[in-house]
């Protein structure tokens, strides 16, 4: 097993289907979440953090297709497998498109997926972690520790830390700030930047991050 507590979030409306996989899973170690739709799969990837998703395609209210494109979308690249039974090429490519990492018919061999978990989980955990004092961004799994600690943050404000750490002593300007945070449509205020900032010189410490005036912010590792 490359990683006993790995954390999965398997999204299957089909209710013998679903338990299947969970024990199966849970026999082999890893932390298990079962969704039956995507509106509550979607609500547990604000709850928590998963190293690796694992989708069927028709489910209620939010469909595995569209559910990968607004993680996608939101900067999350953790690793997905679709277990579907569509046949249809174009359902395929759809789900690749989506941000899918890999493919698995239904039925499907329970060791073939288990082989398939074990090899996005070697990739993913090769991928290497950036450092910025005490801080660490590790992006595939969406999280900022401080001296091994995780921090509790919200999706904005980790997205704000990221950003200032890999700009680590260099000044991260307001329109970098926006750019990265809000979309075009939105018109953002200096106020809300500052919103965020406090957030995390509470999380951090008020010498953590410096104010340049009138231009932006600069991390203080």
């Amino acid at each position: 097993m490359i990683q006993m507590t790995a954390r999965i979030l398997l999204l299957e409306d089909d209710l013998l289907l679903g338990e299947s996989l969970l024990d199966l899973l849970e026999e082999e170690g890893y932390a298990v979440q079962l969704c039956r739709n995507g509106q509550e799969a979607l609500d547990a990837t604000f709850a928590g953090k998963f190293d690796l998703y694992l989708l069927d395609i028709n489910v209620p209210l939010i469909n595995g297709l569209t559910l990968l494109k607004e993680l996608r979308s939101a900067n999350d690249t953790t690793p997905a497998i679709y277990l579907t039974s569509h046949q249809d090429k174009q359902v395929i490519k759809d789900g690749f498109e989506s941000g899918a990492d890999d493919y698995l018919k239904k039925p499907f061999d329970s060791d073939e997926l288990l082989w398939r978990i074990e090899a996005l989980l070697r990739r993913s955990q090769g991928l290497e972690t950036l450092c910025a004092g005490q801080l660490c961004l590790d992006e595939q799994h969406q999280r900022i520790l401080l001296e091994s600690r995780e921090l509790d943050l919200s999706k904005k404000e980790y997205t704000l830390l990221a950003l200032l750490i890999r700009h680590a002593t260099k000044v991260v300007t307001k329109e970098m700030i926006i750019n990265e945070l809000w979309s075009s449509s939105q018109s953002i205020s200096d106020g809300a930047i500052r919103v965020y900032i406090n957030r995390l010189k509470q999380e951090l410490g008020t010498d953590s991050i410096e104010n340049i005036r009138a231009i932006g912010y600069r991390l203080v590792p």
